[in-house]
């Protein structure tokens, strides 16, 4: 594990060379240096979290995080009417935060975009890129930002960056959607829900594979609605924190909308021009 990514290459490198049957890699930030490495290492199995790459020794697994933050973006759109709630206003605006001005976040943010419109049109959507996943202070003034312009909840995709995403919230008395795994009691009370992005699953079922001499190389794992890759948390730490004035109907709306995802029924857009493959 490093904060530096200079490490990086060193630290897959190290791992390779010690005795280990499979070495797994977190982030898109790693495809180009499995590309390179995976090749030095043909006796090692390679597991790649969020990109692809296409080597005999290498399993890739990649998430439909467009579907997950669709799931996201309609469930803001409708907590954001929810005026009985505590310090919710009566402008339908929402918020996003991302990290990295990459593609894959563009990909979180035409689905939570399009979720949100799926609801109510009329929801305004405030974007903000913080350009860089380490900064927790931009987070919270970035957050601070969109609630002062009348959002009263943002979702965060921004890994360290959102930690300020999620303290605004709590902070400001407002609310905010935790991203990747879930932060639902990171405050309670002030998270609706997260957009689960499970490379737990992901991980777990490749190395299964890899352990019992199923390992398939140059395999790509799609994790999706459809098979539980992505989704939302069951909002329990908010239902418990609200009582009675807890939203029932959009637990109710995001089961619909989930299973209309996973039938094909709605198809989610995805980020122009980009694709895993």
């Amino acid at each position: 594990e490093a904060t530096d990514p200079a490490d990086w290459e060193s630290n897959l490198v190290a791992v390779a060379q010690d005795d280990y049957d499979v070495i797994i890699a977190v982030s898109s930030m790693f495809q180009e240096i499995v590309a390179r490495q995976a090749p030095e290492f043909p006796d090692k199995n390679f597991i790649l979290i969020d990109a692809v790459v296409k080597e005999p020794n290498v399993a890739s697994a990649v998430f439909a995080q467009n579907e997950g933050s669709f799931l996201a973006g309609a469930a803001a759109a409708m907590f954001t009417t929810k005026t009985d709630i505590p310090n919710v206003n009566d402008k339908k605006v929402i918020g996003w935060v991302g990290g990295m001005d990459v593609p894959v976040l563009h990909d979180f943010l035409v689905g939570y975009k399009q979720g949100a419109k799926f609801i109510d049109d009329e929801v305004e959507i405030l974007v903000s890129f913080a350009g860089t996943f380490n900064d927790p202070l931009k987070g919270k003034e970035l957050t601070l930002a969109q609630y002062s312009q009348g959002a009263d909840i943002v979702m965060n995709v921004a890994s360290n960056t959102g930690n300020g995403i999620l303290e605004a919230a709590k902070d400001s008395g407002l609310y905010a959607i935790g991203v990747d795994l879930d932060q639902d009691d990171t405050y309670p009370g002030h998270i609706l829900t997260s957009m689960l992005k499970r490379a737990d699953v992901a991980a777990y079922e490749l190395t299964k594979e890899a352990l019992t001499g199923n390992f398939q190389g140059g395999e790509i794992v799609k994790m999706d609605v459809s098979n539980g890759g992505v989704g939302l948390t069951d909002m329990s730490v908010m239902k418990e924190h609200l009582g009675d004035k807890f939203p029932e109907d959009i637990l109710e709306e995001i089961t619909k909308i989930s299973e209309d995802i996973a039938s094909g029924k709605i198809t989610v857009e995805s980020y122009e021009g980009f694709s895993f493959e």
